[in-house]
């Protein structure tokens, strides 16, 4: 029989030992993943290397692939402010109002103040968050800036073509800053942007989980590149064949009729480029021991810029950047966690840009706790187990760009595609309707238009709905400015300062009580009021 002092230090022991191994446990659980995500600008579907392409280097980018899961049917939206405003709100550009357009210099449209950012839902897990790139979110008010949407620290562009060397600028005006001060820093924009992201990663503060959002200039137009890569890519061939897309390749017909250089080559230059800097931030994760536990989320606005001065390349996706077609929507994505994802593997489920919030939080134990409902589904639990999660209800997504009122619309599911190219007159309105069966047919060669008009009125009438979401000041595209308008020296100085704002929205001209009846009465025009889906008025309510 053991002496009692002997049982009494015994039972400390244990006691000691499985209160390390309960605070280990716990200390597991409780732990959560760092997330950075990359977003390409204008990539095209065939211009990486785990899709085929050969001349090209993309070796972390595909790393990324060999490593994670390639997102096989990832969509963004056709063109970049609306992408934006969706992967930062989980929510449908059209009910944001900025759908069919994007974000122009002289706009002074924005993303409404009060929805919730994703990284204002991690900053309040107990995130720190960081963005370094092109923000294209709002620049008119201070309430509109990274800095006020959850971003602790802003390194960067507020609006895109600032250009890839210095003097960094839109419109004339300086555009490049730190926090909301202009600073100067020299050197090549993407590697800029890359080495500042590895430096925050490893200046950061190692007792809290991390979000660091990359988005890229490249390979946006105008290209440039440096002269290394240049001579690299010098002489490369522009092999691409037809996007099928009118606008894309009549746009490439009358730049070889008018001699202008192929840019081709240097857009291989700039993707290039953008990987190393991808590579750079990656090579900071293996450094601090995280790699392992940080999510890696890397995609591509839209698809990419086809059309003569772009570059780009989405065969066998027909169409491009602007379209709705699958080479303008269905983007190169993959997704990297090697401590729950398995490596190497491929997801073939439908998954939106709108996704990417509800998906991260779900994965890193975040609660989203917007005003609003969120459009993105959760995707994370068929992500981690490695299935595949099915689509009945239609996705939908819009353009007006390159030319206003011209429109390409699309609803789609996992089995049908309906595209609507609207080429609307001052007094009529042209539609070229098309239906693919899009599981069977991913290239989209095969129009059922016409032996399916039921299938075709049913997706138009949704698409009518859809459309009737969006708010009336909601953003339009436009290539010019007003009349007269001119832009600042520096827009760091350019937002209206909290301070001179007042704190709520401005209600508008209608008065009050009447703003319900116009808004049901605007009908088909859009919407009055925020976020409303007009049902009846007998019914006792004019929204839902």
């Amino acid at each position: 029989m053991m002496p009692r002092q002997t049982v009494r230090i015994l039972a400390f022991g244990c006691l000691i030992v499985t209160s390390i191994i309960t605070a280990s446990t716990v200390a597991a659980k409780s732990a959560r993943p760092n997330v950075v995500i990359f977003l390409a600008d204008d990539l095209g579907w065939a211009d990486v290397g785990f899709h085929g392409e050969e001349v090209i280097e993309t070796p972390s980018i595909d790393r990324l692939a060999a490593e994670g899961v390639q997102l096989d049917r990832f969509y963004a939206t056709p063109i970049c402010s609306p992408t934006r405003a969706a992967l930062m709100t989980g929510r449908d550009p059209m009910r944001l109002g900025v759908a069919y357009g994007v974000i122009m210099p002289w706009h002074t449209n924005g993303i409404h103040p009060e929805e919730l950012f994703l990284p204002e839902a991690f900053r309040r897990a107990g995130y720190q968050t960081a963005m370094v790139g092109k923000w294209h979110l709002g620049h008119a008010q201070e309430t509109y800036h990274p800095n006020q949407r959850g971003f602790e620290y802003f390194y960067g562009h507020l609006h895109t073509e600032v250009g890839y060397f210095p003097p960094f600028a839109n419109q004339g005006g300086r555009d490049f800053q730190r926090n909301g001060k202009t600073i100067d820093d020299e050197g090549y924009e993407t590697f800029l942007l890359g080495n500042e992201g590895a430096r925050w990663i490893r200046e950061r503060d190692a007792s809290k989980p991390f979000l660091l959002y990359m988005p890229f200039i490249a390979p946006h137009t105008p290209l440039e590149a440096p002269d290394d890569l240049l001579a690299k890519y010098e002489g490369m061939e522009d092999d691409r064949k037809p996007a099928r897309s009118e606008q894309t390749d009549t746009s490439r017909r009358i730049a070889g009729l008018m001699g202008q250089d192929d840019s081709r080559p240097v857009y291989a230059a700039v993707v290039d480029a953008m990987d190393q800097a991808v590579g750079t931030v990656l090579q900071a994760l293996d450094d601090e021991g995280v790699a392992n536990d940080t999510i890696v989320l890397f995609f591509s606005d839209n698809g990419g810029a086809a059309y003569a001065t772009g570059g780009a390349d989405n065969v066998p996706l027909r169409g491009g950047k602007g379209d709705t077609f699958e080479g303008g929507i269905r983007v190169v994505s993959v997704m990297r966690y090697p401590a729950k994802l398995k490596a190497g593997s491929i997801n073939t489920s439908i998954i939106s840009v709108m996704d990417v919030l509800p998906t991260l939080a779900s994965a890193a134990g975040v609660p989203v706790k917007s005003p609003f409902k969120l459009n993105g589904r959760d995707l994370w639990p068929a992500l981690e187990a490695g299935k595949r999660q099915s689509r009945s209800e239609y996705l939908f997504f819009a353009s007006e760009t390159p030319i206003r009122n011209r429109f390409n619309i699309t609803a789609f599911n996992d089995e049908w595609k309906l595209i609507q190219e609207i080429n609307q007159g001052l007094l009529s309105a042209d539609v070229t309707t098309h239906l693919f069966k899009v599981n069977e047919d991913p290239n989209e060669r095969n129009n059922l238009a016409s032996a399916h008009p039921d299938i075709v009125a049913d997706m138009s009438d949704a698409i009518h709905d859809w459309r009737t979401l969006h708010p009336v000041s909601g953003i339009r595209h436009e290539l010019v400015p007003p009349p007269g308008w001119r832009a600042p020296h520096d827009w760091s100085t350019f937002p209206v300062p909290l301070a001179q704002l007042q704190d709520h929205s401005a209600p508008g001209m209608a008065p009050s009580f009447a703003l319900p009846i116009l808004d049901y009465q605007h009908g088909e025009a859009g919407r009055l009021i925020y976020d409303c889906e007009p049902y009846s008025i007998l019914g006792g309510g004019l929204c839902k």
